[in-house]
């Protein structure tokens, strides 16, 4: 008997609370879209409570946003497909500004049918310089991946994802490495990974406050085991789907909208310390080989 297919939709609910945390940031139509965004808010965030621990989640997600931008600029790829987007509008942005590309944006169809609205009552997504397309997709289909790949002209392609892995188990992981690993082979490019996260270590979890909603999103859906052991064994994973890392984007803190209320709120001891925060994240640009 095979077994039951895995409900996706569940994860769903986490790009809201992404969204409203993105929309403290400058990055393009997230405060509109935030806005907008009604509803519960699964990881019961205290978005009143504006100290050091919200405006490092608020750091980390702007930054993460921005690495993947920073190596699709380098890629220079015109035809580009991003993988459970959420609700970020990466493409509207992109499509709003250049000429000559074609970008299609996919997740989930309840996502998607909630980003046509959202589209529809900001009235966006008209004078575009290039072709925006918004599609659903579960990126753990094949056929359905394929489908989407064949809706681009010919040439190489780009493949991004942001926010993805964590919700895959090995397994899940090393699928969707085949579906992308045949699809480079075929067409050249590379694939963008905003979801290089390692775990961390039990002292340093302990520590980091959240709330009782996060926890229970977190262990429902795995994400501490998701992660990578390590850097290294994130390499050597992609190694053995028959990726190589060509290039690993480098965070630009002063470029951060929200960089004066963090450095508002920062403790003492944080004030003082040289050097850049410890890495809990990378964004890598793989090259199928």
């Amino acid at each position: 008997m095979n077994p039951q297919p895995k409900d996706y939709s569940s994860i769903s609910p986490s790009a809201k609370s992404l969204l409203l945390l993105k929309g403290h940031t400058n990055i393009p139509y997230a405060r509109e879209m935030a806005a907008l965004m009604q509803g519960a808010e699964v990881f019961d965030l205290d978005f009143e409570a504006k100290d050091f621990w919200f405006w490092m989640r608020v750091v980390h997600f702007e930054l993460r946003y921005w690495s993947i931008d920073q190596l699709l600029q380098q890629a220079g790829h015109p035809n580009i497909l991003e993988l459970s987007s959420g609700y970020s509008f990466r493409g509207l942005a992109l499509c709003a500004q250049e000429a000559g590309a074609h970008y299609i944006d996919t997740d989930l169809p309840e996502v998607v049918a909630t980003k046509r609205d959202l589209l529809a009552r900001l009235h966006l997504g008209k004078d575009l310089k290039s072709t925006f397309e918004l599609l659903p997709l579960n990126a753990l289909d094949e056929a359905e991946f394929n489908g989407v790949v064949q809706r681009f002209g010919p040439g190489p392609l780009s493949i991004v994802n942001e926010g993805l892995l964590m919700y895959l188990g090995p397994e899940e992981k090393a699928r969707l490495c085949r579906t992308i690993h045949a699809v480079l082979t075929q067409r050249g490019g590379c694939w963008i990974t905003a979801d290089v996260y390692v775990k961390r270590p039990a002292d340093v979890r302990v520590e980091i406050p959240q709330r009782d909603g996060e926890r229970r999103f977190f262990e429902q859906h795995h994400i501490e085991e998701n992660k990578f052991d390590s850097y290294e064994a994130a390499r050597a994973f992609f190694a053995e789907q028959g990726f190589e890392v060509v290039a690993e984007a480098v965070p630009d803190y002063q470029a951060l909208s929200v960089l004066p209320q963090l450095r508002a709120v920062l403790p003492e001891e944080a004030r003082n310390r040289q050097g850049q925060p410890p890495k809990i994240q990378a964004t890598w640009m793989l090259r199928a080989v």
